[in-house]
């Protein structure tokens, strides 16, 4: 087998992953902060910050999805069967959300409960998404080269820790977003609530940080043998660097560096997690190599993603642009 295929469609699945948690991770972000405002046409004016983009956004999730069946059909048929129920409940949670999205302008005499509908669908796919992830992190077990767990194994403290990180996240990304796209009253709430989500997400995040090293033997190993402690310490330097950085911008009233702060932040997080578990596709027993598709199936597919990957980047650039610039009171795209 040739080494390097199942490295390359690695990074292009985490290159859609990061993508899918960036870009519909501020969109999912607006519907976690919709009980924040207090009047309709100050969700009006959220929720059209976003509607150029809020389905697009999600081709970045089929991509990984899709990905992982094609390239690591192995790892794709133990990941499933242990986390079904999160990820059942996740894709109901965004067709859920979706659904409301359209309906709330239309159904004005429900509006409020298509409101409760995009918040829900929204904090429930946040939260089962970091349920997803947090239950990957701390292991899968596997017999044979197949699931042999129970249902509910990813149903740890662990892991609804990192689904209630993800949610704080998201609402930070949601905030930023929201510093960039609107003025007034909805920007001012935006930079108040931004400021406590920012020390939530870091409290979350140097709670992973200890919780995986201190529980999980393997990940302690990586972080604090020798040289890789040296190597891999600069990772928490920057994050604290880049959170700082955050911190200032937000009290100095910067609207587009908080945003890009915050991505970075994600950003880091994605690296100092690639870094627990890289080789393992899924831990602690199946790397990238065990559970590859063969390199003809590789191949193939490589070819239409090199001609596929450069046309949605093009598009979204293009959305982006178009739409760019902020959003005013009674202004919108639906």
């Amino acid at each position: 087998m040739e080494w390097y295929l199942p490295v390359i469609w690695g990074f292009i699945i985490g290159v859609a992953v990061i993508m899918y948690v960036v870009l519909d991770g501020f969109d999912l972000g607006i519907g976690i902060l919709f009980p924040f405002a207090k009047e309709e046409k100050e969700r009006d004016t959220m929720m059209n910050t976003v509607a150029p983009f809020w389905d697009g956004n999600e081709t970045w999730l089929i991509l990984g999805g899709g990905g992982l069946w094609v390239a690591f059909p192995k790892a794709y048929a133990v990941v499933m069967p242990a986390l079904y129920l999160p990820v059942i409940v996740m894709l109901l949670a965004l067709v859920f959300r979706g659904v409301a999205f359209e309906f709330r302008w239309v159904a004005l005499s429900s509006q409020r409960w298509w409101n409760f509908a995009f918040t829900a669908g929204s904090i429930v796919a946040a939260f089962c998404q970091g349920v997803i992830l947090g239950g990957l992190v701390q292991g899968i077990t596997v017999k044979d080269g197949a699931f042999a767990g129970g249902p509910l194994d990813w149903a740890t403290p662990f892991a609804f820790l990192c689904g209630a990180g993800v949610v704080a996240g998201y609402a930070l990304l949601g905030t930023t977003w929201l510093l960039i796209k609107t003025e007034g009253t909805v920007a001012d709430r935006a930079r108040r609530h931004a400021l406590p989500l920012l020390f939530a997400v870091l409290v979350f995040m140097a709670l992973v940080s200890v919780w995986t090293p201190l529980a999980i033997e393997r990940i302690g190993a990586r972080w604090f043998s020798l040289p890789n402690f040296f190597f891999l310490m600069p990772v928490p330097i920057i994050t604290a660097g880049v959170a700082f950085a955050v911190w200032h911008w937000l009290r100095t009233g910067r609207e587009m560096l908080p945003f890009f702060g915050t991505v970075g932040l994600f950003l880091l997080g994605f690296i100092g997690l690639a870094i627990s578990t890289f080789p393992y596709l899924v831990p602690p027993s199946l790397t990238v190599w065990q559970t590859a598709a063969a390199p003809p199936s590789q191949i193939l597919m490589l070819f239409g993603v090199i001609f596929l990957l450069p046309v949605v980047l093009g598009y979204i650039v293009f959305v982006y642009w178009i739409f760019r610039g902020k959003v005013r009171e009674g202004e919108g795209y639906h």
